[in-house]
């Protein structure tokens, strides 16, 4: 059985359709790439999956259960998180206590939610920024705290919306190796990632959305040399 499986899922806003009949699977343990152009519909197929959006048609499953039409925290509850393309922590409180707020999910009193986050924030690098109000960071770090608040709600599938953009090269670095140690905990990851060096070196395989479609799904030397997929971005 798929851990994630998005069964033929469209959703109209008005007469627009910005994901049109699309239908893919996720198998536990790997990193599923999601790409397309920008306004291809990728991150409302996020929304659709984290319960932002109900789908106008189709469904989203997550381990064998409807989750289409959950409240997005219930379906973080079952073990599905993500991060957000504009990051946006708790900004006037420390990364630390950010971090304490989405552990106290699966956290039975504070002290636990404090060790989770304790763990989390030394897993992600941030430990030396844990009393460091949030709305003091610089973007790297912000995005490094987007992920440990999701990481903190211990998921077994977690969604990355460009988790890399905006990133210098160093902090592109730690943060894919940041991602190759959350798929070694046995997490598994769809990420929308639109720096294609990273996509397809960490990428088990990938789908390609464009105007709401998919029109492609393999991995990454499949992708790579699609000709479909060379025109959405490139043009012919």
């Amino acid at each position: 059985m798929s851990l994630l499986e998005i069964r033929n899922v469209s959703k109209l806003f008005g007469g627009l359709a910005a994901s049109s009949n699309v239908s893919f699977t996720i198998q536990k343990g790997e990193i599923l790439g999601l790409i397309g152009p920008n306004g291809a519909g990728k991150t409302t197929l996020f929304n659709i999956v984290d319960g932002v959006y109900p789908p106008t048609k189709g469904q989203v499953l997550f381990k064998g259960q409807v989750i289409s039409g959950m409240k997005p925290h219930q379906i973080c509850k079952l073990g599905l998180a993500r991060t957000f393309q504009v990051v946006k922590p708790l900004q006037r409180m420390s990364v630390l206590d950010n971090v304490i707020a989405s552990a106290f999910l699966r956290a039975k009193n504070k002290a636990e939610a404090v060790e989770i986050a304790m763990e989390t924030i030394r897993f992600t690098g941030l430990e030396e920024d844990k009393d460091v109000i949030s709305r003091g960071l610089p973007l790297g770090k912000r995005k490094k705290l987007e992920i440990a608040r999701a990481l903190a709600t211990q998921p077994e599938l977690l969604l990355l919306d460009e988790s890399f953009a905006g990133l210098n090269h160093s902090e592109l670095n730690e943060s894919i190796e940041i991602i190759k140690s959350i798929k070694a905990r046995g997490i598994t990851i769809m990420i929308i990632e639109h720096h294609m060096k990273v996509i397809m070196s960490i990428s088990d395989r990938i789908v390609v959305i464009n105007y709401g479609q998919k029109i492609a799904e393999g991995i990454p030397q499949e992708i790579r040399n699609n000709p479909l997929v060379i025109e959405a971005y490139l043009g012919e």
